[in-house]
This record gives structure tokens, C-alpha cells and sequence, in this order.
């Protein structure tokens, strides 16, 4: 959670008019989809599962300096301030307080400039063990990532 210091220290310079945050699961497939390779989808990065629209900014297009996080979960790469393809996946929970540190100033940083769209697979609840007692609409499936 964001200080009181922290949310003025990342605000923007004009603050932009954003929607409400939606929680619509969007899968892995669709998410890849929205990378800025296609004019026919927006440019969605996500962060700790939420997905944020970052389609007006040119950064994340195809010659953008940050369009490798386009298209995909890129907490572990936000969190090591790192633009290697390999450290651009979803994983950060075993990174040191440090990173997970860094992780959470991205997350403020780009929750008061993009709309959060939805949310992607690493916040569904996982498919339960047989006999559990879960409503279905509460389980993703793996054709589902």
C-alpha cells in the first residue's frame, strides 16, 4: 500500500480521467494478443494480475522502449527494473522485500495514469482439488489460459 508521500510522489503532472477498475478475466492468449502488433487490439500491460491499458502511450508500442512488457504480466521485469525478456513474467513472490518494494511503485505509478481493464490468470482462483466445494464460476480452466 502506497504512503501518503509515495501517492504525491507518483502522481502525474495532470491527472487523467479513469474508469473504475474492472475485474474481467482476460486470459493469457487474449493478453499476448494486446502487445501493439495489431491495430485491431488495444496495448494492455499487466502487473500482479491487473490489467492496465496503456494504449495511449507510445512507449509500449512495437518501437517503444517499454514494448517488451506489452502484451504480457511483466511484474518479475517492473520489480527487477530489468527489460530482459526473460525476467518479463508474472512471478514475484519470492523476490527479496526490496524488489517487491520496487513492484508495488510500479503498480502506484501506473494505477494513476491507466485504466485497469481487467485481470489476468495469476488472480484467478485455481482449479480445485476434485469433491472441493466451490461454485463453478469461481474456477478457471486451463483452456481458460
Amino acid at each position: 500500500m502506497a504512503t501518503a508521500t509515495q501517492s504525491k510522489a507518483f502522481a502525474p503532472k495532470e491527472a487523467p480521467k479513469l474508469n473504475p477498475p474492472k475485474s474481467t478475466p482476460i486470459s493469457l492468449s487474449h493478453l499476448a494478443k494486446c502487445d501493439g502488433n495489431s491495430p485491431s487490439y488495444p496495448i494492455y500491460v499487466a502487473i500482479m494480475g491487473k490489467v492496465f491499458d496503456v494504449s495511449g502511450n507510445t512507449a509500449y508500442a512495437p518501437e517503444g522502449a517499454y514494448h517488451i512488457f506489452a502484451g504480457k504480466d511483466a511484474s518479475r521485469g517492473l520489480a527487477l527494473s530489468s527489460l530482459k525478456i526473460e525476467d518479463c513474467r508474472p512471478e514475484w513472490e519470492d523476490l527479496a522485500d526490496k524488489e517487491k518494494q520496487v513492484l508495488n511503485d510500479w503498480f502506484t505509478f501506473f494505477s494513476k495514469r491507466y485504466n485497469i481493464v481487467g485481470q489476468s490468470p495469476a488472480r484467478w482462483p485455481v482449479v480445485p482439488a476434485a469433491g472441493a466445494n466451490v461454485k463453478p464460476d469461481r474456477v478457471r480452466r486451463l483452456e481458460d489460459v
